[in-house]
């Protein structure tokens, strides 16, 4: 009776224990970036204006964890506004030919997303759809 099986030890564990247990993952120490330590947040955000992309790829090329293509479109997208450093990402809009991309306020990313969506935008390198069948013209 003075003895506690393996059993009665599994039942006296208290699960949230686990909850309890500071993590040692090295990115939630401090690195020196944080705003409260001296860092900088970045003021605007980076949008790409998808309508008029040409999925040349430059920026996914300078900015690769900014910037990925859109597969069913073809045409470049912003997955993370802090994947690169403002310095990349400005690299990245400079070599764009066609002057999509933008630096934008972080409160207009929603309504911009929104007005993309609402856009009807023809993936790349499909012709646009047409009603009704064109026929050759025979001279």
């Amino acid at each position: 009776m003075g003895s506690i099986t393996e059993g009665d030890s599994l039942n006296k564990i208290d699960p949230s224990e686990a909850f309890k247990v500071r993590s040692t993952n090295a990115y939630s120490l401090p690195n020196g970036k944080e705003p409260r330590l001296g860092g900088k947040l970045r003021e605007k955000a980076a949008w790409v204006d998808e309508s008029a992309c040409i999925g040349c790829r430059y920026c996914t090329n300078v900015a690769c964890n900014t910037f990925v293509m859109e597969p069913i479109f073809g045409r470049s997208r912003v997955v993370r506004q802090d994947g690169d450093s403002t310095d990349i990402i400005q690299e990245a809009i400079e070599t764009c030919p066609v002057d999509c991309i933008h630096w934008v306020e972080f409160e207009d990313l929603e309504e911009l997303r929104l007005e993309l969506e609402e856009m009807e935008i023809q993936p790349l390198g499909f012709p646009q759809k047409s009603s009704k069948r064109l026929k050759p013209r025979w001279n």
